[in-house]
This record gives C-alpha cells, structure tokens and sequence, in this order.
C-alpha cells in the first residue's frame, strides 16, 4: 500500500506518489488556503526574529 499522509489544510488523506500533483495537499485549493495563511502570517516558524545590522551612511556595498 502507498504512502498517505494527511492534507495540512482539511486532514483528508492523500497518496504520497508522483500521481498526486498537489502533495502534500489534497488539492489546487488547500494549497492555496495554506498559501494565504502564510502571506497573512498566520503562519510562522517558530524562532527569533532576524536581526538586519544597522548601516551606517558611509557602509560601501
């Protein structure tokens, strides 16, 4: 038997192989509600936040 998993964004199971195009989401759909999540940041990794070191006028690039 193939490999399922559960879809991130419903829980439905899908076969983890080549034939499932959206994996690991069940759909076009999940995967753009978990897209949408992102970009509002609704989603986050857990962890510091990135420090950007501060430049001072005279920094060449």
């Amino acid at each position: 038997m193939p490999t399922q998993v559960d879809c991130p964004t419903c829980g439905s199971k899908v076969e983890w192989s080549p034939r499932a195009t959206y994996r690991p989401f069940c759909s076009e759909r999940c995967k753009l509600i978990d897209l949408g999540e992102w970009a509002n940041e609704e989603k986050a990794i857990p962890g510091e936040p990135a420090q950007i070191p501060e430049q001072s006028a005279n920094d060449d690039f």
